[in-house]
């Protein structure tokens, strides 16, 4: 019997076969991906669009920073092994070298809050897992110089053993950041994969405003900012919060019996000791280098136990009223005589207290005429600005105490005389924007004249304005003449 033997056909069956096994391993690669989720990875938010300009890293963060293991020193010892410096991020990848950018304001900072911090993986393919670890950037490291082994401590903060199983997505690894990491920092997260030679290595970009722990199991629960004076018969409250709600056994109240109480840092400081003598599990002052608690006239922090089961303090006011409080018109002429229309009237604003002031005048429509706003005490000028037509007006000046707690009301008519302008209007543009329909008259304070909305459909565009976007602006817009008609 004749074989006919073919070797072409041996040499395409074999090709096949490599390029099978090929396939094969590269699938495999493929799928051993992932990233931090929480908090999320530079990678993740270029794929959620809140950092910006990322390469191919925003379609594939699961693929990104995956190189051979060893961090910080390489298997074994060896040097060549593990992340290259200056390409930690991107695994030295080409697609992902946008990841490799380094600068203080180049990726948003996730804020974390609670040194208890828990880390979460996705993963595309969770083959086993040799460990997780977590290194942060050096204590005074550069954060406008690209990441290298040397930006990160050499030891990490947290190591969760990954028993060579494959890990669980969303699985929680609880850590807890060093104290002596706060603001801008790098975490890196390194996914030590068990069955390949690699590993991925995942920046978390953070800024970290937890405060330090304390000796003694003191934990910050927030703050006395005094930024009110307050007055007699005041009354101050630190409200305290579990995690089920409000926790009144831990709320401390003070009253303010006197002018000196009620300057802001002594409040302050009259609440803390308050604070201080109420509740020992509970303090509030100024740490200093041998972790002691004092109050002090000025901003206290709160700290609370854990027993207390106090998780955060608000500070409430509760201020009375100032009935002492005074405000008048003065110098004020009975009648003021229009110029085509125009007038300045200049008056003057009495307050006992120190005030937000604004003055307002109506025509007999009670159409806003002239408005000007100013901080005053004692005798304070006022100039309004008029644009409208002769008679009977209301002068309306309301003045509120800077703290808010006072408000006051003066009203007074005074005539006007002489020329009025000529043409009404409804709006000193842009005033009232949103109302502005078909035959809508406005006043264009740029180029004192005024302007009527088109008819529908071109009504439409009277309404489209923003300091960046003016096109329609009337008489200044380029394309004005679309929806106004100057009167």
């Amino acid at each position: 019997m004749k074989n006919n033997f073919n070797k072409s056909n041996v040499l395409t069956g074999c090709a096949s076969s490599l390029v099978l096994l090929s396939a094969m391993a590269a699938s495999q690669s493929v799928l051993a991906h992932g990233f931090v989720e929480v908090p999320p990875s530079r990678a993740l938010l270029c794929k959620q669009g809140v950092n910006l300009n990322c390469g191919g890293a925003q379609y594939e963060p699961q693929s990104t920073g995956e190189t051979f293991k060893g961090f910080p020193s390489g298997v074994g010892g060896a040097p060549l092994q593990g992340p290259v410096d200056g390409k930690i991020a991107s695994g030295g990848k080409a697609s992902f070298s946008a990841l490799d950018a380094q600068s203080a304001t180049r990726w948003h900072l996730t804020e974390i809050r609670d040194r208890n911090i828990t880390f979460q993986w996705q993963y595309s393919a969770a083959h086993p897992a040799t460990k997780h670890e977590y290194f942060i950037t050096r204590d005074g490291w550069n954060p406008n110089e690209v990441l290298k082994r040397a930006s990160f401590d050499n030891t990490p903060f947290c190591t969760v053993d990954g028993g060579h199983q494959p890990p669980v997505a969303g699985a929680p690894h609880n850590c807890v950041i060093p104290d002596s990491k706060s603001g801008h920092h790098v975490i890196l997260g390194v996914w030590t994969v068990g069955d390949t030679d690699n590993a991925f290595y995942n920046p978390v970009d953070v800024n970290i405003l937890a405060e330090a722990a304390l000796p003694g199991g003191w934990k910050p629960v927030g703050s006395i900012t005094p930024s009110t004076p307050l007055l007699a018969g005041d009354k101050v409250k630190a409200r305290a919060f579990s995690a089920t709600g409000e926790n009144a056994q831990y709320s401390v109240e003070i009253s303010i019996d006197n002018a000196e109480e009620g300057e802001a840092g002594n409040w302050s400081f009259k609440l803390a000791e308050a604070i201080n003598n109420a509740h020992s599990p509970i303090r509030a002052g100024v740490r200093d280098d041998e972790g002691n608690i004092t109050p002090i006239k000025g901003a206290n922090s709160l700290y609370a136990q854990e027993e207390s089961g106090v998780t955060r303090y608000e500070v409430q006011l509760d201020m009375q009223e100032d009935t002492g409080a005074s405000l008048g018109i003065s110098s004020l002429q009975p009648e003021y005589v229009l110029d085509k229309g125009r007038v300045s009237m200049a008056f003057a604003a009495q307050t006992n207290r120190r005030m937000n002031l604004e003055a307002t005048l109506f025509d007999e429509k009670n159409k806003q005429v002239g408005v000007v706003s100013k901080v005053g005490e004692g005798s304070t000028a006022l100039s309004l600005d008029v644009r409208s037509a002769p008679g009977v007006h209301t002068l309306t000046l309301v003045g509120s105490t800077e703290d808010g707690r006072t408000t006051r009301q003066e009203t007074q008519t005074v005539t006007l005389t002489g020329e009025g302008a000529g043409v009404e209007y409804d709006f000193v543009f842009p005033e009232g924007i949103s109302d502005y329909t078909a035959g809508t008259k406005v006043l264009q304070p740029k180029t004192d004249e005024v302007f009527e909305c088109k008819p529908f459909p071109a009504s439409g565009y009277c309404k489209q304005y923003s300091p960046t976007a003016n096109g329609f602006e009337p008489g200044v817009g380029a394309s004005w003449q679309s929806a106004w008609d100057k009167l």
